[in-house]
């Protein structure tokens, strides 16, 4: 290996560039120290910065909770270290027993938007030809599947944003709805000065946020609609856009369909009646309208906070109607966007671990696709199952007859990020087997039959596809732990357990070829693309078709419809879409914290990070407090029907007296999502997780402490 490895963070889809240099003297003989020092590298996303969880990314790799041997089960009931031969024959076997006896679909396999994009291709190829079940799913769907579904009905077409990060650095106005990017990705911020500068930075988000923060003095509009209300919002955005002609009428005509029924859809949102709604003065809606039109350099970008709800499809999509009214989607110096979160999660959903999708994006039910994907596997196309399900409907099968009796989870930690995660823990104890493959003994994998541990970001090749679409080169900087194995290693060991007769390599480069024939003619073209070209530096967007150059910047000439054009689809905003507080009740808003990622697997690790931020804190207001007779610093139980958390009270005027706000990142009884809701979208299957009405009690009142 070379002196010096590039590579990137593990964390966000930011996916900042960095530079690996092995630990020397001291730091190098110290078996508790990192293997390597961190450097920052120049970079289009990050030019060089790193957040907090980057710079302490080293950490993780002697984490003295890291596993670094197979362990199973015993009589006894707890976890023992087993040889990888015993653990994977065990699997095998109870594989086939159970399939055996209950079917195929009775196996699921749920993956993870932090897989590496030819361990995201092979899980599918794995659970389809393998397995033969049609029941595999992953965490994005809890991210990014109703952005998704928006942009491919609007668009034909889901990339997080279609063009270079880059391109904001011209921008006048930039309207960032429900993303607080200055704690989830900040070298992002960087990218905002320009608005900044011209007073056009607008932050929509029921809480005063860091983000939020960068529209102080005179850089920008801060927008504190009521949680929940966003698409009200939008509506309200698009009939002013509409009544005070600021439509752009040749750009609408010559690039869309569809306005019709949009204008008729919001004809009935004036603003008085969004404010009663929302919250949020009518004057500043309109004011808010006109400074989205006022100029050729503006872009509209979504994050979670919009997307993540039972309308969360419709809130995207009506985003993406205002920015059509306002011409911006393909305009240069302009566009649409959103902002993908994982750190893979842009490529984790194109190449087949989606229970609906085959490698390029294709759709599972669509003739022509799976045709040409049984080439690129040399199966026939009968042997690929058909559509399976979503995730959350996947975890509600759990145990439950005709359900998913064996689960194998690769990257993601499902009893603290998922919906009505006591649910979900009571689903996973009825398993006849569960698998988890992990570099920690994260809350999911203290649960499991086996654990298998895999490698960590700096441990292995591959490749990460960013919130721009653009494919870059996750490289191997140091040797993993002796006990450690590659999950694609793995899959193959596992595949050939059960005789499958399909090619399953272990070479990275040897998948990612495959997944570039897999791809070829998908709407996720990587069939241009290889290691060569990366290891070059040369930047890869997709789609970029054998021969091509790429598409840095989609949507300049055409969307990708048949027609060419870009749908205006009309929405409508539900009064009855989710429940609403009652008196003594608030609306939990759940979150990131700058220190943690996700479920907090990584993060709670390291040692800085978690001292900084080493419980859940409940924000609320100070009149809410008041009038619940809760002090700063208390202990108080949070709770409603799903189930209970216990936290400390953190008193802070930067959020609605009607919210409280919780972070996501902590297991046990300080889980968020212990009590967020698994009713889902009916376009996207994404769970209700920002607004959930919750109770807020002392603790002395819940009757815990005397």
């Amino acid at each position: 290996m070379s002196a010096s490895t590039d590579t990137h963070c593990p964390y966000c889809a930011l996916q900042c560039a960095m530079t690996l240099t092995p630990a020397t003297g001291a730091s190098a003989a110290d078996a508790a120290a990192p293997p390597v020092t961190i450097a920052g590298r120049d970079f289009p996303t990050n030019r060089g910065g790193l957040c907090k969880k980057g710079w302490t990314s080293a950490e993780l790799l002697r984490a003295p909770s890291r596993l670094v041997a197979p362990l199973v089960r015993g009589a006894d009931g707890a976890l023992h270290e087993a040889s990888w031969d015993d653990a994977l024959d065990l699997v095998a076997a109870r594989l086939r027993d159970i399939r055996s006896q209950h079917g195929a679909d009775a196996v699921g396999v749920f993956g993870g938007g932090g897989l590496t994009n030819e361990k995201a291709y092979l899980l599918g190829k794995f659970a389809r030809l393998a397995l033969g079940t049609s029941r595999i799913d992953y965490n994005g769907r809890y991210c990014m599947s109703s952005a998704a579904a928006a942009g491919n009905r609007a668009f034909g077409v889901d990339r997080g944003l279609p063009f270079p990060l880059e391109d904001l650095d011209g921008a006048s106005t930039i309207l960032l709805l429900g993303t607080n990017v200055a704690e989830t990705m900040p070298p992002f911020i960087a990218h905002l000065t320009g608005a900044q500068a011209a007073g056009g930075l607008v932050v929509v988000d029921p809480r005063r946020t860091p983000t939020a923060r960068l529209t102080d003095d005179g850089r920008g509009l801060h927008v504190q609609p009521a949680p929940g209300t966003d698409l009200a919002l939008l509506l309200g955005l698009a009939h002013v856009v509409i009544a005070e002609r600021l439509v752009d009428v040749d750009y609408v005509a010559t690039r869309t369909v569809g306005f019709e029924s949009v204008r008729r859809s919001v004809a009935s949102w004036w603003p008085e009646r969004v404010q009663s709604v929302t919250g949020v003065p009518a004057p500043t809606l309109r004011r808010l309208a006109r400074r989205l039109a006022s100029g050729e350099n503006t872009y509209i970008l979504t994050g979670r906070g919009v997307e993540q709800h039972v309308d969360g499809t419709d809130t995207a999509t009506a985003a993406i109607n205002l920015a059509l009214l306002l011409g911006l989607p393909g305009r240069p110096g302009s566009g649409y966007g959103t902002l993908t979160g994982q750190g893979n999660g842009q490529g984790g959903r194109e190449h087949g671990q989606k229970c609906d999708q085959l490698p390029g994006y294709r759709r599972i039910t669509d003739p022509e696709a799976r045709a040409h994907v049984a080439r690129v596997w040399g199966v026939d196309p009968a042997e690929i199952p058909g559509p399976g399900v979503p995730a959350v409907e996947l975890l509600q099968s759990l145990g439950r007859p005709g359900g998913v009796r064996a689960l194998l989870v690769h990257g993601s930690n499902l009893v603290v990020s998922s919906p009505n995660a006591g649910d979900v823990r009571d689903g996973l104890a009825k398993l006849d087997l569960l698998v988890v493959c992990d570099f920690f003994p994260s809350e999911t994998a203290g649960l499991a039959d086996v654990v298998l541990p895999v490698t960590q970001w700096a441990e292995e090749e591959g490749t990460m596809t960013s919130l721009e679409g653009r494919v870059i080169r996750r490289r191997r900087a140091i040797t993993p732990p002796a006990g450690v194995r590659d999950e694609l290693w793995v899959l193959g060991e596992l595949a050939r357990r059960l005789d499958c007769a399909a090619t399953f390599d272990t070479d990275p480069e040897a998948v990612f070829e495959e997944l570039r024939l897999a791809s070829e003619g998908g709407i996720a073209d990587y069939s241009g693309i290889d290691y060569a070209l990366l290891d070059r530096g040369e930047a890869a967007y997709w789609p970029y078709p054998r021969g091509s150059a790429g598409t840095p910047r989609l949507f300049v000439d055409r969307f990708a419809h048949p027609d060419g054009l870009a749908r205006l689809v009309a929405v409508s905003a539900r009064e009855s879409a989710r429940a609403r507080p009652a008196d003594g009740e608030l609306t939990l808003v759940t979150g990131r914290l700058l220190e943690h990622y996700q479920s907090g697997t990584q993060t709670r690790r390291v040692p800085e990070l978690n001292e900084a931020r080493p419980e859940a804190v409940a924000s609320m207001h100070p009149s809410t407090a008041e009038r619940l007779g809760i002090e700063d610093g208390e202990h108080i139980e949070l709770a409603n029907a799903r189930g209970t958390v216990r936290c400390r009270a953190r008193l802070t005027t930067d959020i609605r007296p009607d919210a409280v706000f919780l972070p996501f990142h902590y297991g046990d009884e300080q889980a968020a999502n212990l009590l967020t809701s698994d009713a889902v979208d009916p376009v996207s299957s994404m769970p209700e997780f920002k607004t959930n009405v919750v109770r807020a009690l002392r603790l002395v009142e819940a009757g815990v402490l005397a």
